[in-house]
């Protein structure tokens, strides 16, 4: 029914915009996904989701801990629509729920460090899935990341400060892992079923009243 739904959609958008989402969802992947442990300036974590969609990352997870996170949409510039925002906020312990979660789906959870003894994002293996973990702005990670954590990458830095900004760090950490990662032969992109869900989701966003068409063309499906 996902092929058919998407087919329907697709007769209310524009040809361009078709064609550009037919372009788009051949660059997205699901190989790295990066992780926001309960970052306390909500503008950090919208610059660093804003960043994902430029690197064609389709999932973020904001781990809510002690701080919520709002979408500034100044800063996003409408990224957030074209991924999909994860969030832990109902467990006693929602940083443990989040790696549990991504651990049964495969990744391996690669936080980051100041620590320079640590190896390079320049160095470190890109075969499995990635889970980039960044902690938040006081404190870096949490000492449940620490625990969970299968290794530990650090960026390279000469200068007398310590760290970078959150949002400095996700930039400059995807950028070198997404090209590591689409110029390497791994099986990156997306998965027929993903694509159909995240297609889904685009045209239910960018065409009027998408999501009633979406829900009025599954209730016809199903009576035929």
């Amino acid at each position: 029914m996902k092929k058919e739904l998407i087919e329907y959609l697709s007769q209310f958008a524009h040809e361009n915009r078709v064609d550009l989402f037919n372009e788009k969802i051949e660059q997205r992947t699901n190989h790295v996904t990066l992780v926001l442990e309960d970052i306390y300036q909500a503008q950090n974590t919208s610059a660093a989701i804003r960043t994902s969609d430029c690197f064609g990352i389709q999932n973020v997870h904001v781990i809510e801990n002690s701080n919520e996170f709002n979408v500034y949409k100044d800063i996003t510039l409408g990224s957030s629509n074209w991924l999909n925002i994860n969030k832990y906020n109902k467990e006693e312990n929602n940083s443990k729920a989040c790696f549990d979660s991504l651990k049964k789906q495969g990744y391996k959870i690669v936080a980051t460090s100041p620590l320079q003894h640590h190896d390079s994002v320049f160095e470190f293996s890109v075969d499995d899935k990635i889970a980039l973990v960044l902690g938040n702005e006081l404190n870096g990670i949490s000492e449940i990341a620490k625990q969970e954590a299968d290794e530990f990458i650090t960026i390279p830095m000469y200068g007398f400060t310590e760290s970078f900004n959150i949002s400095v760090s996700a930039a400059l950490c995807l950028s070198e892992i997404s090209k590591r990662v689409r110029e390497s032969d791994i099986d990156w992109k997306l998965s027929e079923e993903e694509k159909n869900d995240v297609l889904i989701k685009w045209y239910k966003h960018s065409i009027k009243h998408g999501k009633k068409l979406a829900k009025e063309f599954k209730k016809n499906f199903k009576e035929k």
